[in-house]
């Protein structure tokens, strides 16, 4: 795969996730951009720069850090209307709002369509990598599999919901953060579950033992923005109780044991 091969081609020490931890700050950047992230007849000016802001968020929740400051950088085609653009200035400063946080800088560029690109800086007592241990129960926040579902429908030129996921995906940072200190291992599910299984088996030279199966549909769905996670065993009752006061839906689905874990799923880079 050629984003890994390039990503190792880097010398760095901190490379290797998708938001790196530095002396207390987890930073995380990402890219949004038109024809590639999102078609501009999906979504509504507003709606793409929340989007923009909440999927880059996602990282730096799942390292048990909360977002401090962002920097924002943009690409505006010539065709957008200052009215337009002020939409769009909306959406960032709702999601900052939101999730208290502020943007304190960035770049503005003319292009030939929309481009963001937006890097966060995070503060965590205690960071969460993507290390699971053996034995360990896994489980991932919300369902899976309707976003495939309504990206397929977009693509098919039919209409979905103003509440889909795959519209403004729903961050678990409520429950997470308060299940954190018993979380051992954590990422978002932004390139499908059997993806993100892969990549905590390659970091933590774990396999799966499933207690369910799960078709395609739901383990290869991507931008679900779920939170997938392993905890000790002695912990599930408090996890549970956590995910009921919290309101949030979770599946306990596997535990850790020797072993790899290989997708199944078609890569959806490059």
């Amino acid at each position: 795969m050629k984003e890994e091969f390039f990503i190792k081609n880097i010398v760095s020490k901190h490379i290797g996730d998708d938001a790196a931890f530095v002396e207390g700050f987890v930073i995380a950047s990402d890219e949004f951009f038109e024809d590639i992230h999102f078609k501009r007849d999906w979504f509504s000016l507003k709606e793409i720069a929340i989007k923009a802001s909440l999927v880059n968020l996602s990282d730096i929740v799942v390292k048990n850090a909360k977002a401090k400051y962002a920097l924002l950088s943009i690409g505006f085609p010539k065709s957008l209307s200052l009215r337009e653009i002020k939409e769009l200035a909306n959406g960032f400063n709702e999601a900052a709002k939101l999730y208290s946080y502020e943007i304190i800088g960035g770049d503005t560029i003319k292009n030939d369509k929309i481009a963001i690109t937006m890097t966060f800086i995070g503060e965590t007592k205690r960071v969460i990598s993507r290390k699971a241990k053996l034995n360990e129960l896994v489980a991932f926040t919300g369902n899976l599999g309707s976003v495939k579902k309504d990206l397929n429908r977009l693509l098919r030129g039919a209409k979905i919901s103003k509440n889909s996921k795959f519209k403004r995906p729903i961050l678990r940072d409520k429950f997470f953060y308060k299940a954190s200190r018993y979380i051992t291992s954590a990422l978002d599910i932004s390139d499908g579950l059997f993806k993100e299984l892969e990549r905590v088996s390659k970091v933590s030279n774990v396999g799966f033992e499933f207690f369910q199966n799960f078709d395609k549909r739901v383990g290869c769905s991507g931008e679900e923005y779920e939170i997938l996670f392993t905890f000790p065993k002695k912990y599930l009752l408090t996890i549970k109780n956590i995910a009921k006061l919290t309101r949030t839906p979770i599946t306990i689905f596997a535990k850790t044991k020797r072993g790899k874990f290989k997708s199944i799923c078609k890569e959806n880079h490059f």
